[in-house]
């Protein structure tokens, strides 16, 4: 019989196994100070690109100050207790109607969190005789939803209309042929690598075809798209065609928790039913009552949202006008697709922040195909013109080194030699050579 933690340590995984070099720099950076276009990396001030504070609603002063005041009122353990036994209270009941209104639905119900209430909420929809159709580049909450699935899924290409149709078409017959089960498609309002928008408006008018129900992962969507804010369905005018809006507090809103809005009666279903959410502690009041005010800015100053789509434009625009690939984006985020190897792409990361202050995030094989490079921005209102000019700068100067094939290198750098010191990767000290 195997142990199986020494199966584990035997190889720590694509990413993990670069751990000791990569920890606290690559992995598991550390950013400090007030949540800002600027913060600070291992004592440097960066530009920074990789936080979804998109209406820069994190240091809002009257977000700081109903944060403050809440927490100094109620404290972060009331209330206590899941929401269905001992943990409800009329903050939490407000909040939902609120975000229904906002979302023209019925109803919503509050998550703890969006990752796993997207899990639980696939769990909680479909039993083994119901069919999932969903989008090949969704979202890890909901391909680990779908892995707990016990029916049969069909996953459609990326985006790709046509090819929704032929698995709409399959799932139609097994049902036909089951004689028992329904169908449920899910995408996203925005993917949140690539930027492209789900194609919500296309998708809806197959239910004048099909039988389904649809649900909207709108994570990226909600609060930077459509007229009022309210997200990639009512950017594409059909968010009355989508049966169950979800999404997270964790970005425009700057904060933590989800919701999910939809009919009264399914939402109400969804709430006696939904495990993650009965077995859990209700979300502090802290939290419930800083989400409302951050749900209030989001709808009384519009000009949070055209000043993220102001730095968004600009920064997009300039990356193309300097020749850079941003693929197919049409919302805030901005990938910039490269060519290179791992190796190239720590160095030029490195070079970036050590050199030209810019912290970003990059996805490397094994998450996308040998010799690509993705680097994405979040621009976020809070951002400055300055912030993108010395941005565009520096990816130009960097780029350029990338096509000379000045960051070509063995191994992935030694962190010592960039530092100047070795760090132990646990607890981020200060070790011996």
């Amino acid at each position: 019989m195997a142990d199986i933690f020494e199966r584990l340590l035997k190889h720590y995984g694509p990413i993990g196994q670069h751990r000791e070099r990569a920890h606290g720099y690559f992995t598991f950076p550390k950013l400090e100070g007030d949540i800002n276009g600027k913060m600070k990396f291992r004592g440097k001030e960066m530009i920074v690109w990789s936080l979804n504070n998109y209406l820069g609603l994190a240091n809002h002063p009257e977000v700081r100050k109903t944060d403050a005041e809440a927490a100094a009122k109620f404290g972060l353990a009331l209330p206590m207790g899941a929401r269905m036994m001992s943990g409800n209270s009329n903050y939490h009941e407000q909040l939902e109607a609120e975000l229904a209104a906002f979302e023209q639905k019925e109803d919503a119900i509050l998550l703890n969190y969006g990752y796993q209430g997207m899990v639980s909420l696939i769990d909680v929809l479909c039993g083994r005789h119901d069919v999932i159709v969903y989008d090949a580049e969704s979202h890890a909450c909901i391909i680990d939803g779908l892995r707990l699935h016990p029916g049969h899924r069909y996953v459609y290409k990326h985006n790709e209309i046509d090819d929704l149709e032929k698995q709409l078409q399959r799932a139609t017959a097994l049902i036909e042929k089951q004689n028992t089960g329904g169908i449920l498609v899910i995408t996203e309002g925005v993917f949140g690598m690539a930027g492209d928008q789900g194609k919500l408006k296309e998708i809806a008018a197959f239910k004048d075809k099909y039988e389904f129900r649809l649900l909207v992962d709108d994570a990226h969507g909600f609060g930077t798209l459509g007229k009022t804010g309210a997200g990639a369905g009512e950017e594409q005018g059909c968010q009355d065609r989508i049966d169950l809006y979800f999404s997270t507090f964790a970005k425009s809103m700057a904060s933590i928790g989800a919701f999910i809005a939809g009919d009264k009666n399914i939402i109400n279903y969804i709430r006696y039913n939904i495990r993650s959410q009965i077995f859990a502690k209700s979300l502090p009041m802290p939290l419930v009552i800083g989400n409302l005010k951050r749900l209030d800015l989001l709808r009384t100053q519009p000009q949070l949202k055209a000043k993220l789509w102001e730095n968004a434009l600009k920064l997009q625009n300039g990356l193309k006008q300097r020749g850079f690939d941003i693929g197919k984006t049409d919302s805030v985020v901005t990938p910039i697709y490269m060519k290179g190897g791992v190796e190239e792409a720590t160095a030029m990361v490195m070079d970036l922040r050590e050199n030209y202050h810019i912290f970003c995030s990059i996805v490397v094989y094994p998450v996308i195909p040998k010799g690509h490079i993705i680097y994405r921005l979040i621009p976020t209102a809070a951002h400055s013109d300055d912030d993108i000019q010395k941005t565009l700068e520096a990816f130009s100067a960097t780029k350029k080194k990338l096509d000379a094939g000045e960051y070509k290198v063995e191994a992935i750098p030694d962190m010592a030699e960039v530092t100047g010191k070795r760090f132990d990767y646990l607890t981020d000290k200060p070790r011996n050579k």
